[in-house]
């Protein structure tokens, strides 16, 4: 089933989109959650939550990339039970991303309204940023930083050597750097 035929059951109310979208994307949101938290049933509870969201805000939201839609609500819930998971902990695979990024951007929490505004501008010099790569290197860096994927999966997927992958995000980050300091950004 297509994406707006699905859509429009959620705009008639009608239970089967559910059903339809996690047909269609359940199984991608399920990896994504468990890429985040390492556990099935809290990334069951994540990818249900997503549909409940989702049913919830179809109408009046008309999303336009569902899939993209979806996986952004999945990502916050899925962040949402990890941060409730590891209040106290570290997990390391989050704080090795957490210090690839570092490079590139500076990690402090939003304490008031001009953090909050900081982060909305850092946002959009990412976004133009991704907009600017390259498509395979677009992708690659979202693999890593959006979906989680490890290096391993990464180069299967693409079909590079890991060392290669390693190096592209290794320059793609340093470039990103690079961008945000020209815009000001201190990192």
């Amino acid at each position: 089933m297509r994406d707006e035929e699905i859509i429009e059951l959620y705009v008639k109310r009608q239970e089967q989109a559910v059903t339809e979208t996690d047909r269609k994307y359940g199984s991608r949101l399920l990896g994504l959650a468990m890429r985040i938290l390492n556990s099935r049933e809290d990334s069951e509870e994540c990818v249900s939550d997503t549909y409940l969201a989702a049913w919830n805000a179809i109408p009046p939201t008309i999303p336009v990339y569902f899939f993209a839609y979806l996986a952004k609500i999945t990502r916050h819930a899925a962040f949402g039970r990890y941060d409730y998971h590891t209040a106290a902990k570290r997990d390391c695979r989050m704080m090795e991303l957490r210090e690839e990024l570092q490079e590139c951007v500076e990690d402090k929490a939003l304490e008031g309204p001009e953090e909050h505004m900081q982060a909305q501008y850092v946002a959009e010099l990412l976004e133009k940023f991704l907009k600017a790569l390259p498509e395979e290197k677009r992708k690659v860096f979202l693999r890593r930083y959006w979906y989680f994927d490890s290096i391993d999966t990464i180069s299967t997927r693409y079909g590079m050597s890991q060392s290669k992958v390693k190096s592209m995000l290794f320059r793609i980050r340093r470039e990103l750097k690079e961008y945000l300091e020209k815009e000001e950004v201190h990192v």
